[in-house]
């Protein structure tokens, strides 16, 4: 029996390079060998990490940068900005059309309370203001285009849209009657004149006696202070006033009845002793004279 031959001995298998690891780098197990579980190590093999390596020793690829939302909050103003800016256009809008729109231009002047000017002397004076917008006219506006105007004493206005202006006229009051030449002016309180009348008879208020001249007086003040103090009533009862002094006051009634006023003091106590004086029923005869310069101790004759 032929002794048996050893087995023919295997080839060694050819180890690949160690790569980029073998070397003083490699560990004191590393034998150089390539782990099948080290192959994804290799740089041109692993995937790249996401957000890159933290420790900067595997990857050579540059990190890649993401986008992150804007926060919350700034979207919130933003939209609250956008929307207060739409709405400011808006109103901006709605103003200029109010202010600037032909649709509310004045064509239309509506005058109330006037008793002593006439409307077409208020319209008339208002003139310029038409085809302005009704909401740029402004009360002093009509006041100052109205203060040549003697009656009037102030003014309120209104607008009516699309394009009518309500004018609402307050006068001042006349207490007497002046005379000049044919004619007759109606006074206030203060002497000023606000009117005139072709007749006597068309305003049934006292006639100061001499003319308008009797505005210079040093009495004319007393007498029309007398005169405001009356109430309306009794005013359109008198006939005339008068004095040769400011404590010799006098007014005369129809029927040719007499008052003596005396001075303008206490003149609201007066007034009301003389109305109640009047209010009395007729006596037989009929008193002539009623002297109220002492209100607390009124005199008839």
């Amino acid at each position: 029996m032929s002794p048996r031959k050893p087995p023919p001995a295997r080839p060694s298998p050819t180890r690949p390079s160690a790569g980029p690891l073998a070397g003083p780098l490699a560990g004191p197990e590393d034998d150089g060998a390539t782990d099948p579980d080290d192959a994804a190590d290799l740089p041109g093999d692993r995937p790249a990490a996401p957000f890159g390596d933290p420790f900067g020793e595997r990857s050579p690829r540059r990190a890649k940068v993401l986008d992150f939302p804007a926060p919350r909050r700034s979207h919130r103003v933003r939209n609250t900005v956008l929307s207060v800016l739409a709405v400011v256009l808006v109103l901006g809008g709605v103003v200029a059309y109010a202010v600037f729109s032909p649709a509310l231009a004045l064509r239309t002047v509506v005058v109330e309370g006037n008793t002593l000017i006439g409307t077409d002397e208020v319209e008339a004076a208002l003139a310029p203001l038409e085809g302005i917008s009704l909401t740029r006219i402004s009360h002093d506006q009509v006041r100052d285009l109205l203060a040549d105007e003697p009656p009037l004493e102030d003014v309120t206005i209104s607008a009516e849209p699309p394009s009518t202006l309500v004018v609402t006229v307050r006068e001042r009051v006349p207490v007497a009657v002046l005379q000049s030449g044919p004619e007759f002016v109606l006074i206030d309180a203060e002497g000023r004149q606000l009117a005139t009348v072709a007749q006597r008879d068309e305003v049934q208020l006292p006639l100061i006696n001499g003319g308008t001249a009797a505005v210079n007086t040093g009495v004319f003040s007393s007498i029309t202070a007398v005169l405001a103090e009356l109430p309306a009533p009794v005013l359109a009862r008198l006939n005339s006033a008068s004095a040769s002094s400011v404590d010799s006051i006098r007014l005369s009634l129809s029927g040719d009845r007499r008052i003596f006023w005396g001075s303008a003091e206490r003149s609201a106590e007066k007034a009301l002793v003389l109305e109640a004086l009047l209010a009395l029923p007729e006596t037989d005869p009929a008193v002539r004279e009623f002297d109220v310069s002492t209100p607390d101790r009124p005199v008839t004759r």
